[in-house]
């Protein structure tokens, strides 16, 4: 028996999410982990569980999602792992590295920080570019946003841009890192916490937008923080601009 951690990147466009789920008419629906789960059924020819470090949303996409499964089988070198998968994997998902870790490592459950970033076009994006851009078709004044980012610092109640169903018990998380920074005519946000809600970076991430537009500024931002009113967030940006870009295993785990 072994545990392996897979690290892995997808384009979310043509999934319904990361996790396994079912119509109730029209059965399963596609999702990552299912395909994942699909393969790896086949390679140890029995059910093989997948658990991910997080459930990203329809069509939101992945360059360093972490997964984690038990494997009945320790004759496979662990290297074979990633050509293995990704021979019967469809295109839109890739196994980019394979790691044993001990049997009480698990990729939600272990992990300490979440990076994502969302990607916004200030330009005209190409055709190939819509499926992973936000196009705002305007440049925004980076250091309004960045000064009123830089609320997102420790510990934050993050009630304002919870989305109306979300579950989790509490609405505090430790935030790292929120920045704004040019790539060439996209401008990208960066933000780092142990833990998000859902729709969490989404909601952040339009609201902000909002804010800049109509001139707002930090203090503002802080006041609309403080108010844990979800009414008062801006609009919610669309998933095709999201990135779960990495998650880190090292440090001290903080708990949601």
């Amino acid at each position: 028996m072994r545990n392996i951690l897979l690290t892995l990147s997808y384009d979310g466009t043509n999934f319904s999410g990361w996790q396994k789920q079912e119509n109730e008419k029209t059965g399963p629906i596609r999702t990552v982990q299912d395909e994942i789960q699909k393969v790896l059924a086949v390679i140890h020819k029995e059910p093989i569980a997948l658990a991910g470090s997080g459930r990203t949303d329809s069509g939101v996409h992945a360059a360093g999602q972490a997964a984690t499964f038990i494997s009945p089988i320790d004759s496979i070198p662990i290297e074979n792992y990633i050509p293995a998968i990704n021979s019967r994997l469809p295109h839109d998902i890739r196994i980019l590295n394979a790691v044993e870790k001990p049997m009480d490592f698990h990729a939600r459950f272990s992990a300490t920080r979440r990076t994502y970033h969302y990607v916004i076009h200030c330009g005209s994006p190409l055709a190939h570019q819509m499926p992973y851009v936000w196009p705002i078709y305007r440049y925004p004044d980076i250091e309004r946003l960045n000064n009123m980012a830089s609320c997102l610092q420790g510990e934050i109640d993050c009630t304002t841009f919870s989305a109306a169903g979300d579950l989790s018990v509490s609405k505090h998380r430790f935030l790292e890192k929120a920045i704004f920074y040019p790539e060439g005519d996209t401008l990208v946000f960066e933000i780092c916490a142990n833990a998000f809600l859902w729709k969490m970076v989404r909601s952040i991430t339009g609201s902000l937008l909002h804010y800049e537009l109509k001139g707002k500024d930090k203090s503002f931002f802080q006041e609309i923080l403080d108010g844990r009113d979800r009414t008062k967030a801006g609009p919610t940006a669309p998933a095709k601009g999201l990135f779960l870009w990495n998650v880190g295993f090292s440090g001290k785990r903080i708990h949601p």
